[in-house]
């Protein structure tokens, strides 16, 4: 990639992050009605640096990975089934940042400061699992799809899951309603969790049909998302 495409892709990239923490401060405060939700605040901060870190890092070392990963939704998927777990999961995710904020106002539930930030830390865990994936598989695209050239990724984090990037993503699901001081967002993590199940069980059947070497991959490596579980 030649130094306009990456300046475009920079661009690009940087612009499309700026909207996602504007649009993630509007879910967590409009329904707040207040900026004293100092969960929300630590969550944003967190949630935008790790994304920012991942970001810039391939940038300079991976582009061809950010260009991949920029195509993302039920739109940009190439399968119905996809599409519409796409769909499902973006009203779920909604959901799980919405719902605190009006739990912080209406004061449905409470969580102890011990628990709001080891929630973090656990968030942050699991942005540090999906840089790992990041950087061991360039071919982690937003999508399902099987690029040209592309081959079942057997090191790193492969060696112990066969999907590490959605177990660091369900670790942040997870981590979310706590971080932000809520109970009631459980109830949107758990379907969200069972939405990233069923489109991880799909794109098996996808991979296992189009990339070649993943049949004996799985064989290998026995477990999809938690060692010695499942």
């Amino acid at each position: 990639m030649g130094s306009s495409g990456v300046n475009e892709l920079s661009k690009k990239s940087l612009t499309g992050l700026i909207r996602l923490q504007v649009g993630l401060a509007l879910l967590l405060f409009l329904p707040a009605r207040s900026l004293r939700f100092w969960e929300a605040w630590i969550y944003w901060m967190l949630f935008g640096v790790s994304m920012l870190t991942i970001t810039l890092y391939f940038l300079k070392h991976d582009p061809s990975l950010v260009e991949r990963r920029l195509e993302a939704g039920p739109r940009a998927e190439h399968e119905k089934i996809q599409k519409i777990i796409q769909a499902i999961a973006s009203v779920l995710v909604c959901a799980l940042i919405i719902v605190p904020g009006f739990d912080h106002r209406f004061r449905w539930s409470a969580v102890p400061t011990s628990i709001v930030l080891s929630a973090d830390v656990m968030l942050a865990l699991g942005f540090l699992m999906i840089f790992f994936v990041f950087k061991e598989n360039s071919y982690a695209a937003g999508v399902v799809k099987v690029d040209a050239g592309q081959h079942v990724i057997e090191t790193g984090p492969y060696r112990v899951v066969r999907h590490p990037m959605y177990a660091g993503g369900l670790l942040a699901v997870l981590a979310t309603p706590l971080a932000l001081g809520s109970l009631c967002a459980l109830l949107a993590a758990v379907p969200l969790c069972g939405a990233i199940v069923v489109r991880l069980l799909d794109e098996e059947r996808f991979l296992s049909a189009n990339l070649p070497g993943y049949d004996a991959y799985c064989r290998t490596v026995r477990y999809r998302l938690v060692p010695m579980v499942w």
